[in-house]
């Protein structure tokens, strides 16, 4: 009888045994499994998100030169009509980030800075000049100048930037969806992310 119940006893064990090993064993293969599908998530998140828009200007450069003291002056200018394409982008790809298995943390490191393009087509009409003060290489450079000046005032005055940020919130949106669905904790820095409107808080 004790052998019967010794031989009970054993087999309890070794059952236990396994089922825990097996359960340890699932419990890796799980959290692989999310450690794998938050990295191939940030994959597909990193992307260049761009936004663009669109400037028009017209511009009257002018430019006197006095000749022989005050006794003649020379006038050149020009009528210019600028139409420029502006683009703001997020390159995704180079966020940096850490996946942290054991506390089930994905945390941000780092979100790369926009990149902000300007492309601006310049027209020039009714170009007027002489002999004294002709049109240069200079007046040219001066006039771009100009021009790249009043786009930068009017790209900080319009809501291209707002909208490209807000752009960048949804993307890193998804990233607290996903880890949030996992039962994962999504850290950007030392700031633990609780809820997705944390995120417009954030300073990148």
């Amino acid at each position: 009888m004790r052998k019967i119940l010794f031989g009970v006893i054993i087999t309890l064990i070794i059952l236990f045994s396994f089922k825990y090993c097996g359960d340890k064993q699932e419990d890796k293969i799980v959290l692989q499994e999310s450690s794998e599908l938050i990295q191939e998530q940030i994959k597909n998140v990193g992307k260049l998100v761009v936004t663009e828009g669109h400037f028009s200007e017209v511009f009257n450069y002018k430019n006197s030169k006095d000749i022989f003291g005050d006794y003649f002056t020379s006038e050149k200018k020009a009528l210019v009509v600028v139409n420029a394409e502006v683009t703001i982008a997020y390159d995704l790809s180079k966020i940096e980030f850490e996946v942290d298995n054991t506390n089930k943390t994905l945390t941000i490191l780092s979100i790369p800075k926009e990149e902000i393009k300007i492309n601006p087509d310049l027209e020039y009409y009714d170009i007027q000049s002489d002999f004294f003060n002709p049109f240069e290489a200079k007046d040219y450079n001066d006039i771009k100048k100009i021009v790249k000046e009043s786009l930068d005032k009017k790209l900080e005055a319009s809501d291209l930037k707002t909208n490209a940020k807000n752009r960048l919130i949804s993307e890193l949106s998804k990233f607290y969806i996903l880890t949030n669905s996992l039962g994962w904790i999504l850290k950007y820095d030392e700031t633990h992310i609780t809820t997705p409107e944390l995120i417009k808080t954030l300073k990148f």
